[in-house]
């Protein structure tokens, strides 16, 4: 009798364990799929990759905290410096760090099929057609306007005098 009992205490526990596994394993696999590249990069990828000096004098306001852009025709860098559909790459000296942005407007792309360019003013950028104002000091996130994605971002390196910019 003892027995029977104990055999049907140890088969509940493993029931138990096999259902708590069982619930951990699909809580885990939704998490993970959840987790996915939410889709706030709207503007298709494209090649990417120069580097310039910064002691250059074309690129003087990016000696200190400021913007400047790039596109195929500085400094005959072509199309690793074109950005999306040739609209450019805005440059961003926040002080401590540099960032490179697409210049083209996510929210123009992504609702309307359109790749139009940013303007960019110091450390904002702003679209002429949906009026939407990005903080290029906050990673690019949309500062107000309609435009809720943020401008597409590229990676940077900078070892005191080059930057680097590129993707994937």
């Amino acid at each position: 009798m003892v027995l029977l009992i104990l055999q049907l205490k140890s088969d509940t526990v493993n029931t138990r364990s096999k259902i708590g596994f069982f619930l951990f394993t699909i809580t885990l696999a939704l998490l993970l799929l959840s987790c996915n590249k939410a889709k706030n990069d709207v503007i298709p990828d494209v090649y990417v990759n120069f580097t310039l000096d910064i002691n250059d004098p074309e690129f003087i306001s990016l000696t200190a905290i400021g913007s400047d852009t790039v596109d195929a025709n500085t400094n005959n860098w072509g199309t690793g410096a074109a950005g999306f559909n040739g609209n450019g790459i805005i440059l961003y000296n926040g002080g401590d760090d540099f960032y490179a942005f697409d210049r083209t407007c996510p929210h123009d792309y992504e609702v309307n099929a359109l790749s139009v360019k940013v303007k960019i003013d110091f450390t904002i950028a702003t679209c002429p057609k949906c009026g939407t104002v990005y903080s290029l000091s906050a990673s690019g996130t949309p500062a107000s306007g309609v435009g809720r994605y943020p401008l597409k971002n590229y990676r940077t390196s900078f070892d005191g005098r080059f930057l680097r910019v590129w993707n994937n």
